[in-house]
């Protein structure tokens, strides 16, 4: 039997992560909404210290970060007003850093992400944040679509368990890994471990 090969590998693609200083660091969702009640996702904890370490590496390279917030309604999921939508503070935005508002999974939709990232005149964009299979995954596919070559920092990021659809759960890291299989295939390289530098 042969080994199972994705798109990218079967075209000839460079697989190899961007160095993060040549980069756009793009933080989707990292927002206390995931750390309780019905959101929090199971890998939330360690996903947030493999995104602030990855930040600490990226502003002392000199890449271009962004930081993306759901915005949901007032008094309800991720209600930017209040403590519950805000960006955890282990990966609080520093002056000068920009904060883009969303209202879709995709954070290109209706905001102007894609010409604030083509202001910096770089195509490798790195994604991390929450959560893998909806707000990860769609920026990530709709970034091959504006021409960006997308990275994904899979320790970076995070997901909850879902109904199978039998009456049965699928477990959060199963969903990731799904996830994650599914955009290393045509829309992602997927970095693992220190692989971003």
């Amino acid at each position: 039997m042969t080994t199972a090969k994705t798109l990218l590998q079967l075209a000839g693609a460079d697989l190899s992560p961007p160095r993060l200083g040549d980069a756009a660091l793009v933080l989707i969702d990292i927002q206390n909404e995931y750390l309780a009640g019905p959101l929090a996702l199971p890998d939330a904890g360690p996903a947030i210290t493999r995104a602030a370490a990855l930040l600490a590496r990226a502003r002392e390279s000199g890449a271009a970060i962004i930081h993306i917030a759901h915005r949901g309604k007032a008094g309800g999921l991720f209600d930017r007003g209040a403590d519950r939508g805000a960006i955890v503070a282990e990966l609080s935005p520093h002056a000068g850093e920009l904060v883009i508002e969303k209202e879709l999974p995709n954070a290109f939709a209706g905001t102007d992400l894609h010409a604030r990232l083509a202001a910096t005149d770089r195509k490798n964009i790195v994604l991390a944040g929450f959560m893998t299979h909806m707000c990860v995954s769609s920026t990530a596919r709709a970034a091959l679509d504006l021409g960006f070559r997308t990275t994904i920092d899979a320790e970076a990021c995070a997901t909850r368990d879902l109904p199978d659809g039998l009456g049965g759960t699928l477990d959060a890291r199963t969903i990731h890994e799904v996830a994650l299989a599914e955009l290393s295939d045509r829309f992602a390289i997927i970095a693992r471990a220190d692989a971003l530098k």
